[in-house]
């Protein structure tokens, strides 16, 4: 069922058997809002309009931030050739590892809509394609952010003590790759917070 509310636009609105709770979801271009079983369209469209302004804020700011990395990514060099770029993230990452002294049992590339980074419990890491494109010392961030994961799980003080072992301003670097928007980089973005 869609919804039109003033200043937001259109809203669709669904059942989803997995939601417990509203949960409303922004993208460039459309909003989205999962009613868990049991909830109907008529208080789908209640709890819409009682969020209206919040739904007309996230789209501005993600109309901005999309302006604002436009801006910015017209100065990165495209991706050019995926095979190399892999190759680039997997020998830097690889090299990393090995003079911080911080293993991970597998290196894969991605092109992924939402992290520039991952690692899983069995210490997999998982990079981004497009941070090729990103300066080096960001790129570098990133890959020793999941490498220090592979030690301490979470982001709590422990994992930024240990990071900052190996990355000087840690805290810094990440505010400055949230400027390089990844929705932009990827075509798509989300803000998604519920009720």
């Amino acid at each position: 069922m869609e919804v039109n509310i003033e200043g937001a636009g259109t809203v669709v609105m669904e059942h989803s058997g997995r939601a417990k709770r509203m949960r409303i979801t922004v993208r460039p271009g459309s909003v989205r809002v999962s009613l868990p079983r049991g909830v109907s369209y008529a208080q789908g469209k209640a709890f819409v309009k009682g969020h209206a302004d919040w739904i007309r804020v996230h789209l501005e700011r993600m109309r901005s931030r999309e302006e604002a990395g436009r801006e910015l990514l017209a100065g990165l060099p495209p991706l050019g050739d995926v095979g190399q770029a892999r190759s680039k993230l997997i020998f830097r990452c690889r090299l990393l590892a090995m003079e911080t002294g911080l293993a991970c049992s597998r290196i894969t590339v991605r092109s992924q809509k939402t992290r520039w980074g991952s690692c899983s419990a069995a210490n997999a890491i998982s990079l981004n394609i497009q941070l090729a494109r990103l300066p080096g010392h960001l790129m570098d961030y990133v890959i020793l952010h999941e490498l220090v994961h592979t030690r301490i799980r979470g982001h709590g003080r422990d994992f930024w003590q240990e990071l900052e072992r190996y990355v000087a301003d840690a805290r810094a670097l990440r505010a400055e790759l949230r400027s390089y928007p990844l929705e932009a980089m990827c075509g798509s973005g989300t803000v998604a917070p519920g009720s």
